[in-house]
């Protein structure tokens, strides 16, 4: 019910703050002067531009198994699987969510967590992980797995890119209206002077909102890696982190990198879905310890 509530309020402060941007800048009367129905327009880039997102979100656990080959553990098969499953089964306790379904994949070391609803999960771990880290260290990346689930900062990070999409469709089609009517002259529905600055705006349009997509999954990944302190204590978390620092990080699927317990730096450190690791260690040595 919270995350129902949170998406239609989401919906309704986009339509607020659109509509009344516009009429502070006196947009709505120009753009209902060249017969552009604003008010239609911002309905269907709410539709597409959360429908995209929504349906990822519902999606994510399917696609997360299909793409990583990840086998969910339903009775485990050794003491390794058995230890996992208790560990997890222990974090998930401890921040007050379900038990959330625990998988395997084949890989380097990576894990990730998904899901559209935080009561009913999947925490996935790569092979590759549980082989170069000690257990302390498996338990860590567990912890911060568990509050990205706590955390709800799946549903949250769908909101914010259904809003963004919202934003790029919505303004794009209005600097394509008023260009093709200024510049192109169009008089009388709409030419290809419209199409193309359409395109055009929401390639540019799309990269600037990346950007804060961007931002948003690094500032979770802190929050992340806090909560891990705060269930664990920071030790393991910064032990767990600098193990990291020299293993290459299993690559996940474009669709999942941004859930991914490492990846996402290099030069282009502003499209990153993860800060770095340096940074992420000291935030976490200025953290308390576990209660």
């Amino acid at each position: 019910m919270k995350r129902i509530v949170l998406f239609i309020a989401t919906n309704l402060a986009v339509v607020v703050v659109l509509s009344v941007v516009l009429r502070l800048l006196g947009l709505d009367r120009a753009l209902a002067a060249q017969g552009l129905q604003y008010g239609q327009l911002l309905v269907f880039s709410l539709v597409v531009g959360f429908t995209g997102a929504i349906v990822s979100l519902l999606m994510s656990k399917s696609v997360a198994k299909w793409t990583t080959g990840a086998r969910t553990i339903e009775t485990p098969s050794n003491e390794a699987e058995a230890w996992l499953l208790e560990t997890v089964r222990k974090l998930a306790a401890g921040a007050g969510v379900a038990m959330p379904e625990v998988a395997l994949y084949e890989g380097d070391a990576n894990a990730f967590a998904t899901g559209a609803f935080k009561n009913s999960a999947l925490v996935a771990v790569s092979t590759g992980l549980l082989q170069s880290m000690n257990r302390e260290e498996v338990e860590a990346v567990l912890g911060h797995e568990i509050s990205h689930v706590a955390n709800g900062d799946m549903v949250t990070l769908a909101l914010i890119q259904g809003v963004v999409n919202t934003f790029v469709i919505f303004l794009s089609r209005i600097v394509g209206s008023i260009v093709d009517k200024a510049i192109f002259r169009t008089e009388r529905g709409t030419g290809p002077g419209y199409f193309v600055t359409v395109m055009a705006c929401q390639i540019v349009f799309g990269i600037l909102a990346s950007l804060i997509v961007a931002w948003f999954s690094r500032m979770r990944e802190f929050r992340a890696d806090a909560g891990s302190a705060r269930l664990l204590g920071p030790q393991p978390m910064i032990h767990a982190l600098m193990r990291l620092g020299g293993l290459q990080p299993g690559r996940l699927p474009q669709a999942m990198q941004a859930f991914g317990i490492a990846g996402g730096g290099g030069v282009m450190a502003l499209f990153a879905s993860h800060p770095p690791l340096e940074q992420r260690i000291a935030a976490l040595q200025k953290a308390p310890a576990a209660r």
